[in-house]
């Protein structure tokens, strides 16, 4: 029996690269640049799943095919919302992502930005570089405290606790959270956190506020004009979830008006577009989506998705299945 035909859209840790090809018909891409839609289109008539990243968008269009090689997408990430999830389905393509091995490099992340926008970090190194430091004085770039500040967290999933154990027990923070659906406050306890029953309540309380819901339509532009304004002065925005969390056009505004002091942002709406208005401001410490970026974690992300390919072409159920 011929081995199933999997097309993997991105060079991934050798290490994973080499079990799939021994399990599978792989065919990498060795140029390592995002597909195009057309390009993904044509994938579905040629092979049996795809192994797609957050890189790769798969709009409706990229299912009509009229009949669909492809049975699978092994998503190489835990975001799936650049996958038109409803679309598979009426094709019957089954979906699957990569949770829980991202955690805690995704937390850290977090920490690092909250940190080197608070206390001024990246505009601190670039003084270094460009020889621009004069030498110490009292009242050169002067940052903001974090030890014993209040953090909000915007979605108390697995990353928001990790997030939060980190800035309570690390740091002395005062953590309060938004959650859809209600945590049980002892649970929450053990993050040294509290949940709050509004978005606009946690703003209201937070020194800095550090996003890690979901994308996709059902949180676009949750952080906007109007929850932009209802943050403290001063207070410091976090992006560690999707880019379309945030409406840019908004966010733009309130740093160049003084309504919040700063932001750290690993994730943009139209990626790698990051908008020439935040690059060129001090008080923005911008990451190139490097949330998951640790050996350890993306060839703990390549194996998840092994597992669920290969499970489901031994017809067993995928474990990390999401549609």
């Amino acid at each position: 029996m011929s081995k199933p035909r999997i097309l993997v859209t991105r060079r991934w840790p050798s290490a994973v690269e080499r079990i799939l090809s021994e399990r599978f018909d792989v065919t990498l891409n060795l140029r390592d640049e995002a597909m195009s839609v057309e390009a993904l289109r044509q994938a579905m008539d040629e092979y049996d799943a795809i192994l797609p990243t957050v890189s790769d968008k798969l709009p409706a269009a990229v299912f009509d095919v009229v009949t669909p090689r492809t049975r699978i997408l092994g998503n190489f990430g835990v975001g799936y919302n650049h996958i038109d999830t409803n679309a598979a389905k009426g094709r019957g393509i089954v979906v699957t992502n990569t949770p829980d091995v991202l955690t805690d490099c995704t937390a850290d992340i977090a920490m690092l930005l909250l940190l080197t926008v608070a206390r001024r970090g990246g505009e601190g190194e670039r003084q270094v570089r460009s020889g621009e430091w004069a030498g110490w004085c009292p009242t050169h770039m002067i940052g903001t405290k974090v030890t014993g500040k209040t953090v909000g967290i915007i979605g108390f999933g697995r990353i928001g606790r990790a997030f939060a154990q980190r800035c309570h027990f690390g740091f002395g923070m005062d953590v309060v959270f938004y959650n859809r659906s209600p945590v049980d406050p002892s649970d929450a306890a053990r993050y040294g956190a509290r949940q709050l029953p509004t978005i606009e309540e946690v703003l209201a309380l937070s020194d800095f506020v550090s996003l890690h819901c979901p994308g996709g339509a059902v949180n676009r532009h949750l952080m906007n004009v109007g929850r932009l304004a209802a943050m403290k002065p001063g207070a410091f925005l976090i992006n560690t979830a999707r880019g379309d969390v945030v409406d840019e056009v908004a966010l733009i505004a309130a740093l160049k008006d003084g309504v919040i002091r700063g932001a750290g942002l690993d994730v943009y709406a139209a990626e790698p577009h990051v908008p020439d208005a935040l690059k060129v401001m001090e008080n923005v410490v911008l990451l190139p989506h490097l949330g998951s970026a640790t050996e350890e974690t993306r060839t703990a992300m390549g194996i998840k998705v092994v597992d669920n390919v290969t499970a489901f072409f031994e017809g067993r159920s995928p474990p990390d299945r999401v549609v």
